[in-house]
């Protein structure tokens, strides 16, 4: 979650992803959601596992595919400010945006219902 929620913060991109002290920037957040997370390229084994819904999967499929046309405009080795300054980085917000708010709800409720269960025992 984390992760996601990065890729949806402009401001956290501005004022974490570009200061060289910080340890986090783009490539280890695309590696921390791409790579061990799940394949943005091929979510759909990934259900169940670390997606729990089908439109979390599509979303993560959604975003896997806009910053892959992002990372192809400004090329693989291209430092972070290149990326946030892309014309197409505005849709990776807005993807990881409507997934992050996704996982989030979808978190929520297994929680509530985890809560109900052990109300009920």
């Amino acid at each position: 979650m984390p992760a996601v929620l990065a890729l949806a913060s402009p401001s956290w991109q501005r004022e974490v992803w570009l200061r060289p002290d910080e340890f986090e920037n783009l490539d280890y957040v695309v590696h921390v959601l791409f790579d061990d997370f799940c394949n943005a390229d091929d979510p759909a084994p990934w259900l169940g596992k670390s997606l729990r819904t089908e439109e979390e999967v599509a979303l993560m499929e959604e975003l896997g595919t806009v910053y892959s046309a992002v990372q192809q405009s400004v090329g693989r080795d291209a430092r972070d400010e290149a990326y946030l300054d892309a014309p197409g980085w505005g849709a990776v917000i807005t993807k990881a945006a409507s997934l992050a708010q996704v996982m989030v709800t979808n978190d929520l409720q297994a929680a509530a219902l985890l809560h109900e269960q052990r109300q009920g025992s």
